[in-house]
């Protein structure tokens, strides 16, 4: 083990979160829990709690950075980290996140910092998976913003938090049903779940397990290990290890895979329906008039972000492919194609109730027609550009 292992616990789901923490606290000896409150930015101030088994231990103020409360639990985590390994009494540190920061960020913070993340955990509790998915609010609606600025949804911001970690601490909700436990599975198949026990945190987890007693799954899965550098990769568009096809318990995955462009003005036409289809949806795609660009497509919550996620490899010169990451070579490499290349449409949809054959044939009526698509590329790219205002071209 590292001198000092820190682990980075998240979730919108407060009360499964807070479980998790206590389960990890009683769990490993010697272990903290650091906690930044950006509830109170209001106030100007970020309030930072460091707890044992016993209770808190210190706490203190961090002041906003321009005006943000995550930019102000970014400077202030690592230095805290630092004194705690220093100070070479703990074993673990965990570090729960606040509601709506994500650990993405966090665990990249804490590795550039010379720490050691060996785990990041996010909590759910299966029955609120759909409902937080479905909830299109802002974050500053539900007083839950990082920042002024933050003009992220919930849905979205759960979404994030699910997809990157690459452990689930699953609560034992009584509201949740098979539907439920499904979703969460098809939405992400390679997390590995651990069952956290029932709701809020009960007391008898404050009291620390005795020390020649093995280590809980959730601990074994805290300290196994976490590589950013892969983490990244994975979240990707070009190289994202997305769901597979699945349909169990009312709950289906449907991949859609092409090889021929959208045009993009049916596309454009399409979009609200499309996006509406699902609970959640993501991948990449190309456009006949953009055919070297790498589109992402991320939605939930009724919501859809598009963004160029820079070129497929296909439109670059043999030059520039030994400055793209090895990972990405070989995900083009699995997907490549003769004439175009990794270009291709892989588009995933996640929901209960999916109308797998209505999505299909919408999707399909977005392509190029065969005479379109015979036309050839200096036709596509003088097709309507319907997509430059989304992606502010």
């Amino acid at each position: 083990m590292p001198e000092l292992s820190v682990v980075i616990v998240g979730g919108l789901h407060a009360d499964a979160r807070k479980a998790a923490v206590a389960r990890l606290l009683a769990d490993v000896p010697d272990s903290l829990v650091l906690h930044h409150d950006l509830a109170t930015a209001a106030a100007g101030t970020v309030v930072r709690t460091i707890r044992d088994t016993a209770g808190v231990v210190s706490a203190g103020e961090a002041p906003l950075v321009n005006d943000c409360a995550c930019c102000a639990l970014r400077e202030d985590l690592v230095p805290e980290l630092l004194r705690i390994r220093d100070a070479g009494a703990t074993r673990m540190a965990i570090v729960e996140l606040w509601d709506s920061v994500e650990p993405k960020a966090m665990a990249e913070v804490v590795t550039a910092g010379g720490l050691t993340v060996t785990g990041v955990i996010t909590a759910v509790d299966p029955a609120l998976v759909l409902p937080y998915l479905g909830n299109g609010d802002d974050l500053a609606e539900r007083g839950l913003a990082a920042a002024a600025t933050d003009q992220r949804t919930v849905a979205d911001t759960f979404a994030r938090q699910l997809e990157y970690a690459p452990v689930l601490a699953v609560a034992d909700s009584p509201e949740a049903d098979e539907e439920d436990g499904e979703l969460l599975a098809q939405l992400h198949p390679t997390a590995r779940r651990v069952p956290i026990g029932q709701g809020a945190a009960p007391d008898h987890l404050t009291v620390p397990l005795p020390r020649d007693r093995p280590l809980s799954p959730l601990a074994r899965a805290a300290l196994c290990g976490f590589d950013v550098e892969a983490a990244e990769a994975a979240q990707h568009p070009a190289c994202a290890l997305l769901p597979a096809e699945a349909d169990a318990h009312g709950v289906a995955t449907l991949v859609w895979h092409r090889r021929r462009p959208f045009h993009p003005e049916r596309l454009y036409a399409a979009l609200e329906d499309l996006t509406c289809a699902a609970a959640r949806s993501r991948g990449r795609f190309w456009l006949a008039d953009k055919p070297d660009v790498l589109l992402h497509w991320d939605a939930a919550g009724g919501a859809l972000c598009v963004e160029s996620a820079g070129p497929w490899l296909a439109s670059l010169p043999d030059a520039a492919w030994d400055m793209v990451p090895p990972v990405r070579r070989a995900a083009a490499a699995l997907d490549w194609h003769a004439e175009h290349g990794d270009r291709c449409q892989h588009l995933v949809f996640t929901s209960p109730a999916l109308d797998r054959d209505g999505l299909e044939q919408l999707l399909e009526s977005c392509l190029l027609t065969d005479a379109e698509y015979a036309a050839g590329r200096d036709a596509w790219k003088r097709l309507p550009s319907a997509f430059d205002t989304l992606l502010e071209v």
